[in-house]
C-alpha cells in the first residue's frame, strides 16, 4: 500500500508514542483506517459499521483491530469497547463526521462523539487529515493514486466537563479547524508540485532555446570568418621557394 499508493505522511510525531489517545481524521473511504494505521507505528483500533463484520471479512477486520458499531442508534456496547481500549492505554481512531464524505472538495459536519469521549476519559485528541482515498479502485483494480495523511499537534485533555456543550466546543472550535487546515494543505500540495514541475519545464525550455541561440551565434561567426557551414575551413599554405 505504501508503494502502490505513494503514501506520504506528515506530522506523525504528533501521535503520542505511548498512552491512550484518540486520532480524529476526516472520512473519505472504507480504507481510511488502514492508511492512518500505516502512518503510525502504534497498533490502531477503530470502529466500523456492523454490516462490515458479516462473514469472513468480519473476522479479518477484528484481527486488524476493528470493532463493530450500530449506526443510527446509541450503541452502548461499542462505546464501552472504546472506553476499555482507552483505559488500557490504546490508540483509538474515531471519525467525527460519522460517515464517508466522498466529495474530494468538501468535508462533512463533525459530531461531538470523539470530543465527548476525549473529555470523559481525559485523553489527548489528535486532529488528522487524509486525502486521495476516494475512488481508489476501478472495479477490482486499485488505481495508483497518491494518498496523503497528516497529523496536527495533539489537543491535551481539557478541564471542561464531559457535557454535550463542552464536547461541541472542543470539536467545533479546536479539533475541526485543525482538521480542515491540514486537509486544505494536503489538497493544495499536488497543485504546488505541478506548478513547480511546470516552472522546471519552462526553465528547461528556456535553457534549450538559449543553448540553441548560442550555437547559432557561434555558427554565424564562423561563417562570417569564412568557415562556411559546420565543417572546419581548410587552410592553404603557400610553398616557399
Amino acid at each position: 500500500m505504501r508503494i502502490w499508493f505513494r503514501l506520504r505522511i506528515a506530522g506523525a510525531d504528533h501521535v503520542p508514542t505511548e498512552g491512550a489517545a484518540i486520532v480524529a481524521p476526516n472520512h473519505k473511504s472504507f480504507f481510511d483506517s488502514f492508511f492512518v494505521a500505516l502512518a503510525t507505528k502504534r497498533h490502531l483500533r477503530f470502529m466500523g459499521k456492523s454490516e462490515l463484520f458479516e462473514g469472513r471479512r468480519g473476522r479479518l477486520l477484528l484481527r486488524l483491530g476493528a470493532f463493530p458499531v450500530r449506526r443510527g442508534e446509541a450503541d452502548l456496547e461499542a462505546l464501552e469497547t472504546a472506553r476499555e481500549i482507552l483505559r488500557q492505554g490504546g490508540l483509538l481512531a474515531l471519525f467525527p463526521e460519522g460517515t464517508r464524505v466522498r466529495d474530494p472538495e468538501a468535508l462533512g459536519v463533525p459530531r461531538r462523539g470523539a470530543g465527548r469521549l476525549a473529555l470523559e476519559m481525559r485523553v489527548p485528541l489528535v486532529p488528522a487529515a487524509i486525502t486521495g482515498t476516494e475512488r481508489l479502485f476501478l472495479g477490482p483494480i486499485p488505481k495508483p493514486r497518491r494518498v496523503q495523511v497528516a497529523f496536527a499537534p495533539a489537543i491535551p485533555p481539557s478541564e471542561l466537563e464531559a457535557t454535550p456543550e463542552a464536547a461541541g466546543e472542543l470539536t467545533e472550535q479546536l479539533l475541526w479547524p485543525q482538521v480542515e487546515t491540514e486537509y486544505r494543505r494536503l489538497r493544495a500540495r499536488p497543485g504546488l508540485i505541478a506548478a513547480g514541475l511546470g516552472m522546471l519545464g519552462i526553465g528547461g525550455a528556456l535553457a534549450v532555446r538559449s543553448q540553441r541561440g548560442r550555437g547559432a551565434g557561434a555558427l554565424a561567426v564562423r561563417r562570417k570568418r569564412g568557415g562556411g557551414g559546420g565543417a572546419l575551413p581548410k587552410l592553404r599554405r603557400k610553398r616557399r621557394r
